[in-house]
């Protein structure tokens, strides 16, 4: 299942946030988009790697009647020992039977078509929060670009009503994509996860090479431009790879600003949900003081940081 192209009236979604505070300036809604190239191994919204809705299965609602399983006509429902079920979507057509007939709402499609129209008003509701905050409208996945006729009608559409437009970013996109959406933003949120080519494909399955070549294109545009920067323990939290950033961002026109965004685990349980293993293990979250000492060596090149966003 592809998400519509044509002009990009409708795409694919999985949530929208109303009174976001870390996603840009001011109060802003933060829509989220479906689709993703990286498969980053702290991904905290694994929901949003496929384009194609998905099923959640909630462990603590299931009362376990067994119905879903009788129901589907595609035998798409395994559940093991423990009771924990298990969507197969090689066999999963996302007819929706399971869904209507579970009492106990255990089990959740993720990922729905909207319109343009439909996200452009709800945005605009909100325009006195962005006119008296300096806030606006901020398209995050998954990645934007994976739908850039999508995000571009959206951006358009908001932008002509005199919002403020963001795009949260891995990079990773074709720089057609970026050229038809920068007539219409105003800020770009780039994550730069890892500098040495090698270890970003270790922690995010894919080469660093596109989203380093973007990111200087789009440092030449002018636009406003936010380095963010997951700092994640056992891949990026050392010196090293903090100097190595800083030293990229200052040879960038016009960047000055990263922000550091700690680690932690609050979409472990979706990889539950999703019958996934959490691909960070038991890995714990960084000290203030170890975030801190990073922020200082960012600072100890004129860059200006923010902890959190």
């Amino acid at each position: 299942m592809e998400p519509p192209i044509g002009q990009g009236d409708r795409g694919w979604i999985f949530d929208v946030k109303r009174f976001s505070i870390h996603d840009g300036p001011g109060i802003r809604t933060t829509v989220f988009l479906k689709g993703c190239p990286l498969r980053c191994l702290w991904c905290d919204n694994p929901e949003s790697q496929q384009i194609q809705p998905q099923i959640l299965f909630w462990k603590d609602r299931c009362i376990g009647c067994s119905v879903c399983l009788d129901v589907c006509p595609q035998s798409a429902i395994a559940v093991d020992q423990r009771g924990i079920k298990t969507i197969l979507s090689d066999r999963c057509d996302l007819c929706g039977s399971c869904l209507s007939e579970c009492y106990a709402n255990a089990l959740e499609q993720i990922g729905r078509l909207a319109t343009v129209e439909e996200i452009v008003s709800l945005v605009e509701a909100d325009t006195p929060f962005y006119d008296q905050s300096g806030g606006g409208v901020t398209l995050s996945g998954g990645e934007p670009t994976s739908q850039a006729a999508f995000s571009r009608r959206i951006l358009e559409e908001t932008q002509k009503r005199g919002i403020h437009t963001a795009v949260e970013t891995c990079g990773h996109a074709p720089w057609e994509a970026w050229e038809s959406l920068l007539p219409h933003l105003d800020l770009i949120l780039y994550d730069l996860k890892v500098i040495d080519a090698v270890r970003h494909r270790r922690f995010t399955g894919l080469s660093n090479q596109l989203i380093l070549e973007n990111l200087r294109r789009l440092a030449d545009t002018g636009k406003q431009i936010i380095i963010r920067r997951p700092v994640i323990p056992g891949c990026n939290d050392h010196p090293e790879s903090v100097h190595a950033l800083a030293r990229f961002v200052k040879e960038l026109n016009g960047i000055d600003e990263v922000h550091l965004l700690p680690y932690h685990r609050l979409g472990e349980n979706k990889y539950e949900q999703l019958s996934r293993d959490y691909p960070m293990g038991e890995q714990s979250s960084l000290s203030d003081e170890d975030v801190e000492e990073l922020r200082d060596i960012l600072i100890s090149y004129d860059l200006k940081v923010n902890i959190g966003g």
